[in-house]
């Protein structure tokens, strides 16, 4: 019989009170107190406990605390992915991010899901994996919903909620988000 974690991982229904997963989660959500405890020049402590929070923490991932995720196992990260104050990542299910992929304040990552039936919904959940490209921006306040893809060199507007799949190379914004135009390779915002 297959665990509630494997189940979970998996995208199927599972019991989010299973005494494996309380522990799980309970220390994820430790090592993010003490990341958003830490100090501005604790840039070592810092590295440290994203290593050990986090199933793939690449190089050089900044972090600008606080920060908030279920369990961090499940975020794999590339080379220099920064996330800036008050995000949230809901990782029940797999939350993969390529290199250099930033995140603007209070942006939430959420794979989970929960059944339409009430009385299920009383016992079980499920989730949906995420995954975020390189190169990617992701403004302030964005929602990126579960089972979505953002291809890599996007950027989503501040405030958009992302319910479905994003293309490479596009800016797109707005609830629901959607593709605004695509980007040009040599493009710097007019700055």
């Amino acid at each position: 019989m297959r665990s509630e974690r494997e189940k979970m991982l998996a995208g199927e229904l599972y019991d989010a009170l299973d005494p494996e997963l309380v522990a799980a989660r309970n220390r994820g959500r430790d090592l993010c107190q003490m990341l958003n405890a830490s100090r501005e020049g604790d840039r070592e402590l810092r590295r440290f406990i994203c290593t050990e929070l986090f199933g793939d923490a690449g190089q050089s991932v900044w972090m600008q605390p606080p920060f908030y995720c279920d369990y961090g196992s499940n975020i794999e990260l590339g080379d220099r992915v920064f996330f800036n104050f008050n995000c949230i990542v809901l990782d029940v299910c797999r939350v993969t991010i390529g290199d250099y992929t930033m995140f603007g304040p209070a942006v939430q990552i959420l794979t989970p899901m929960h059944p339409l039936n009430a009385e299920l919904r009383r016992k079980q959940e499920y989730g949906k994996p995420i995954e975020i490209g390189s190169d990617v921006w992701v403004g302030g306040g964005a929602l990126i919903l579960p089972g979505v893809r953002i291809g890599s060199r996007s950027v989503i507007g501040a405030g958009s909620v992302v319910t479905r799949d994003i293309p490479d190379g596009v800016f797109a914004a707005g609830n629901p988000c959607r593709v605004i135009r695509e980007l040009a390779d040599n493009e710097d915002n007019g700055l």
